[in-house]
């Protein structure tokens, strides 16, 4: 099965009832097992393939989840390009809850999560400096206006690691720093999808004002998930607006490796080379 748009769902975002022809496709890759099988199939005539970030049932923390498992998986689908969706707390008093952004930006402080394909043998160094496909992040912005929803484009989402939430100390820290949304899990995907040549934007669902907002209770499960159900509802249909409009592909993304790559092709381990095929053969033939 093949697939040209990935879709990654976050908290409340866990399965593909818009797709037609489903088939699930379960893969292994070289990085260990993906959050679960790929929900593969037809969406606005479009051939995507849905993965649940957290799993089924909502069982992966986000510290466990294998995002270099999940963005290969969709590599060997052959996806060009991957919208995500997830859950994050505001950090402006401007964002409020079912607001959806559009981040540009990242600030990672997740520790020591793995982040890359490269190294062992092979090393290579992707320009990150604007780490969301702009092309894909102003079309699912727009797509997300005509639905009907209250877009925030662009604005810098800070990853922490969890799974807590922050301390009131740390999020007055955050907001200090500028950022619009905070949350645990997008900045290794966008990372991944660089080094994979894959197009990645996300949307960012707010559910809360985190626990800086002194008028708001803190951050609780119960209104979290009450906040997710209203998103989700906007999220399906934002997703199937951008799937169905997508242009063709005109960014740089899909050439992110072509000077990336700093290893004298010659030393290259031969173990390694099989293993990133799928990603860097063409720049190794």
């Amino acid at each position: 099965m093949r697939a040209e748009i990935g879709i990654v769902g976050g908290s409340g975002l866990y399965d593909a009832r818009e797709i037609s022809g489903l088939e699930e496709v379960s893969l292994s890759t070289p990085f260990g097992e993906p959050s679960g099988p790929y929900a593969v199939g037809e969406m606005e005539g479009r051939k995507v393939a849905f993965l649940a970030r957290h799993g089924r049932g909502h069982r992966l923390a986000p510290g466990e989840i294998n995002f270099r498992a999940n963005i290969y998986g969709f590599k060997l689908l052959g996806v060009e390009r991957i919208l995500s969706a997830g859950a994050v707390g505001s950090m402006k008093e401007s964002i409020h809850p079912t607001h959806l952004v559009f981040p540009d930006q990242f600030v990672d402080l997740t520790k020591g999560r793995p982040s890359s394909f490269f190294g062992q043998g092979l090393v290579a160094h992707v320009a990150f400096a604007d780490p969301v496909c702009p092309v894909l992040r102003a079309h699912a912005a727009a797509s997300a206006r005509a639905a009907g929803a209250t877009v925030h484009d662009g604005g810098a989402y800070v990853c922490i690691e969890g799974p807590q939430f922050s301390t009131r100390a740390e999020s007055n820290i955050y907001r200090s720093w500028g950022v619009s949304v905070i949350g645990m899990t997008n900045v290794q995907e966008a990372k991944l999808a660089r080094e994979a040549e894959i197009c990645y934007a996300t949307m960012a669902l707010v559910t809360d004002f985190d626990c800086w907002h002194v008028s708001e209770q803190p951050v609780t499960v119960e209104a979290l998930l009450d906040s997710l159900r209203a998103n989700a509802a906007t999220a399906r249909r934002v997703i199937a607006r951008a799937v169905a409009s997508l242009p063709a592909r005109s960014c740089g993304c899909g050439t992110a490796l072509r000077d990336a790559l700093i290893t004298d092709p010659g030393v290259v381990p031969a173990p390694v080379r099989e293993r990133l095929a799928p990603i860097v053969g063409k720049y190794l033939a």
